[in-house]
């Protein structure tokens, strides 16, 4: 698996990804983007901004970059940053297919991306992935799985993803919604010629909703690679809009509220790589100071109050608006 790159890595940063969902689009779902990306949000002047995440987040020890085919212009950022660098041979790639980028370079659009994991999406999507980021792609994740998935029980798909794993791809999942746990055990017991498919998992993890968690450590503990992501609650564990006991404890760490929260990810014994969604250098740079954090038995004890009921949690991301 191309996450055994990682297990030799010394840096405290090796752990922590790039995801570039907030930087390869205009639009999304995070607070805060009127500051973080202001008026500018031009194909170049995004194209400008990745790259300089993607060098300041290598320079600093992180080796997994995640991106995604509704992630608007997000592989091709990444492919034209490794073309760029041909030196830079030591990181693990990975992206998504399922959801169909439909904003046009909008912010306003009606909807933004439509859902579809039927065999020929992923047949369409994994010849427009392959065409941008040929063989430097590791990984290749079904988006966004829910127990209702097609891509659970659909076998024909099940044998095309396990003929791309037979070629050197590994083959993902990754889950979302309130039921995230049910999708994550139904994802494991998924084989092909009683070999299991899914090598990884990348699920929303945080210190608001920790639903997935036992199901996150049993797929490590049948040797998955875990991804975590949403680490952040899409801004709501951010300065300014981080809880007043999250606050409390970035105070005392003299760090911020996002290096804590991601922090708390870290610390869990069964997360392989936690992503960062920085969108400026700066929180890039705070972000990765999660790697430093060591929070103690009373830290931990009151930022496990924050935890929400999975429904009410994913409820209120459904109502965030695309800035």
């Amino acid at each position: 698996m191309p996450f055994a790159r990682l297990a030799t890595a010394t840096t405290p940063t090796s752990h922590i990804g790039l995801g570039l969902a907030a930087v390869g689009r205009p639009g999304y779902i995070n607070l805060g983007r009127e500051q973080d990306l202001g008026e500018d949000r031009s194909i170049e002047a995004l194209r400008a901004r990745t790259h300089e995440l993607l060098d300041a987040a290598y320079a600093q020890g992180v080796r997994y970059f995640d991106v995604a085919r509704s992630y608007g212009r997000s592989e091709e950022f990444l492919a034209d940053w490794l073309a760029a660098r041909p030196d830079v041979d030591d990181v693990v790639v990975g992206s998504k297919w399922g959801y169909t980028y439909t904003a046009g370079w909008s912010t306003d659009a009606e909807r933004h991306e439509v859902k579809d994991h039927g065999l020929a999406t992923y047949e369409r999507q994994r010849a427009e992935t392959g065409e941008l980021l040929g063989d430097r792609l590791d990984l290749y994740q079904i988006h966004s799985v829910t127990p209702d998935s097609p891509a659970l029980t659909d076998k024909e798909l099940h044998a095309r993803l396990a003929e791309a794993a037979a070629g050197g791809l590994t083959v993902g999942f990754s889950t979302s919604g309130p039921a995230q746990a049910d999708a994550i055990r139904a994802a494991l017991a998924v084989t092909v010629e009683g070999e299991p498919l899914f090598r990884t998992v990348q699920s929303t993890y945080n210190a608001l909703e920790t639903s997935a968690g036992p199901a996150l450590a049993e797929a490590h503990d049948a040797g998955l690679t875990v991804i975590v992501k949403e680490g952040m609650a899409n801004g709501r564990l951010a300065a300014p809009h981080a809880p007043d006991t999250l606050r409390s404890v970035a105070e005392e760490t003299g760090l911020g509220c996002d290096a804590v929260a991601l922090a708390l990810v870290l610390r869990q014994p069964w997360a392989g790589v936690v992503l960062s969604g920085a969108a400026t250098l700066d929180q890039l740079a705070s972000n990765l100071h999660a790697a430093v954090v060591d929070l103690d038995v009373d830290q931990l004890t009151r930022l496990a109050t924050l935890v929400e009921d999975p429904r009410a949690y994913w409820e209120r991301r459904g109502q965030l608006p695309w800035h």
